[in-house]
């Protein structure tokens, strides 16, 4: 699977008195900028996923995702720009008028399936994946949000990307854990640092051991109150960079209450990363950002 432009990865700084005066570095990597869709971590879970396709003689490709999901869009993108056929098993009843990432899905080919959120529990279990082999016969399966360890592998190479290793910290937001697990696995000096956005998370379900942070998801997963709005405003205001309110605003949120709870020690340079997720905002009240 071809890269849409690693060229425009950058590394940004936050220029703050605040951090500044708790000698504090934060740099932002900016995966958000590789492509408007694909964006953020997306490529990188998907990027092995879709050689395994294209490895075997699959028909097409079938995931998971919810109404606001960004893997489900980035799916349907890179498989319309690949002429993939593909399919999305969509959480909770077919709504009256879809959200504008469906829509978005919909329009690059992707058929939608909507189940129930209590059968969608099951997504992981194989005799409820093999109910939509029936309609979508061998069609290759990316799980919820690329995971597996084709997403781990992809998520790992993010951090050969730029010299991390001028960073005594990685920092990144955890929803399936799979960016967490890849990065934690490649890097090597650094503490890698993960901000949970889903309330009720379980670590042991997920197989993953590493600093995480539970107490920042704001009420659950997509959850968000105008604290957050308003931090996310003022972070952009400050340096010139956009997040959502399902992760990454969340996870920048963290940073900076661990930051001023003086978690991080003096001289601590930080990397945070931004996974993308930017569309989700949609979804907010018009005028509710600034970007």
């Amino acid at each position: 699977m071809q890269v849409p432009d690693i060229e425009k990865i950058t590394i940004d700084p936050i220029n703050d008195h605040f951090l500044q005066n708790k000698n504090v570095q934060v740099d932002v990597l900016r995966l958000d900028k590789i492509h408007p869709v694909i964006s953020g971590n997306k490529w990188f879970k998907l990027k092995y996923h879709f050689d395994n396709f294209n490895a075997g003689n699959y028909n097409g490709i079938l995931t998971f995702g919810g109404a606001w999901s960004n893997h489900v869009v980035g799916t349907a993108c890179a498989c319309y720009l690949q002429k993939i056929n593909c399919a999305g098993i969509i959480r909770g009843e077919k709504p009256l008028q879809l959200s504008a990432a469906l829509a978005d899905a919909e329009q690059y080919g992707m058929k939608l399936k909507f189940v129930s959120r209590e059968s969608y529990k099951d997504k992981d279990n194989e005799k409820f994946i093999e109910v939509f082999r029936r309609d979508f016969p061998n069609y290759y399966v990316i799980p919820e949000g690329g995971a597996g360890v084709e997403g781990e592998k992809g998520a790992a190479e993010i951090i050969g990307l730029l010299p991390t290793y001028y960073y005594t910290h990685i920092v990144c937001a955890v929803g399936t854990g799979t960016m967490f697990n890849g990065i934690r696995r490649s890097a090597k000096d650094q503490e890698v640092i993960g901000i949970v956005i889903l309330k009720g998370w379980q670590e042991e379900n997920n197989m993953i051991s590493g600093k995480l942070f539970y107490d920042y998801h704001f009420g659950g997963y997509a959850k968000y109150n105008s604290g957050l709005i308003d931090f996310m405003n003022d972070l952009f205001r400050l340096a010139n960079i956009p997040t959502d309110f399902v992760y990454t605003g969340k996870l920048a949120y963290a940073i900076y209450d661990l930051i001023k709870k003086d978690h991080f020690k003096p001289a601590s340079k930080i990397l945070m990363i931004h996974s993308g997720g930017l569309r989700g905002n949609a979804s907010l009240q018009k005028g509710s950002l600034i970007f």
